[in-house]
């Protein structure tokens, strides 16, 4: 069991849950619960808000942990090796259902298993990526909601631009190996274009790449756009720490590297994504096909600024910003 035993007790508080699995009348066990696989892009630690909203949206729709549904917690660790060791383990456990986030970990389910369905709680252009056949139809056994991020290159650049207005070299920072990352690299380009900008990339593949990027970039851009997948996600505090001594104001796709000490966050609302997601497997448990359930697309986004880090950047918000700022970290 992979998932924080602290956590995991808050979990069972809030849905009223009982750690042991009913009995019958007769003192048998009852039969056996639907099991739902959970897998987690990164660690507890690090993204434990994600089950949580996703678990309270079931218990609302009457699956309660323990009682009418089994949960089988497993972290990946931002690894699609280890990714696909876990959806191996799940297939033996026999589980009813996989539930995960981030292409990469959808691909490795998709690749272990066709028949246990997968609902993904955010990932980027499912259809781009390969994920479903299309929006509308997935087809086969995945279905999920799209977090859009590619469409959002723009609109985040664009942002970034308005915080800082003499901006005229950005660095961005991506993972190779993440298949979003050429997506979304041809959505930065093409809007840093129509800005005028000219974009230093530095590619990490790995924790230790981290350090020699930003030494590459310090003293030569003035501002940081990092494309976020769980590599950034789990070195989150390292990167927040070298950006500030780089003196460099950072965009993520994560908002939980904003309140660790980003400076700015935009994308779709994480916890509305969760809930999204619970409503699938509440109707896949029920008896619904994912080839049957179109996949959705965000419905509420939000702006994130940190303005002790921007405070600390001497850097400051225009009015506008934090007028349509949905969250101000202060």
């Amino acid at each position: 069991m992979y998932f924080d035993p602290m956590r995991r007790r808050e979990f069972i508080t809030l849905l009223g849950g009982a750690a042991a699995w009913p009995r019958s009348a007769g003192g048998q066990p009852s039969p056996k619960l639907p099991t739902i696989g959970i897998l987690g892009p990164a660690t507890a630690s690090v993204a434990v808000r994600w089950p949580g909203d996703l678990l309270q949206r079931l218990h609302e729709l009457g699956w309660i942990e323990g009682r009418t549904v089994a949960i089988e917690y497993r972290w990946a660790q931002g690894s699609s090796e280890r990714a696909v060791e876990i959806i191996s383990e799940f297939v033996r456990l026999k589980v009813d259902m996989i539930v995960t986030s981030g292409v990469r970990n959808v691909i490795a389910a998709k690749q272990v298993t066709s028949a246990i369905p997968i609902v993904f709680v955010a990932a980027a252009d499912p259809v781009g990526n390969g994920l479903v056949a299309s929006l509308a139809r997935p087809g086969a056994n995945v279905t999920g909601l799209s977090h859009q991020s590619t469409d959002l290159a723009a609109k985040r650049i664009e942002l970034l631009r308005e915080l800082t207005p003499r901006l005229s070299r950005m660095a961005v920072m991506v993972n190779p190996s993440n298949p979003d990352t050429a997506l979304e690299m041809v959505e930065v380009q093409t809007a840093a274009s129509m800005l005028g900008l000219e974009v230093v990339t530095r590619e990490i593949r790995r924790t230790e790449d981290i350090v020699p990027a930003f030494e590459a970039i310090k003293g030569r851009v003035q501002a940081l756009r990092i494309v976020e997948e769980w590599l950034v996600f789990v070195n989150g505090p390292l990167i927040n720490t070298l950006a500030f001594a780089a003196r460099l104001p950072t965009m993520h796709s994560f908002r939980a590297n904003v309140v660790s000490g980003g400076l700015m966050f935009y994308g779709a609302n994480s916890r509305d994504l969760s809930r999204r997601a619970a409503d699938y497997v509440d109707k896949i448990l029920r008896g619904m096909k994912p080839a049957d359930l179109a996949v959705q697309q965000p419905t509420k986004f939000e702006l994130v600024i940190n303005l002790r880090t921007a405070k600390a950047l001497g850097i400051e918000i225009p009015p506008r910003l934090l007028v349509l700022a949905d969250e101000l970290i202060e």
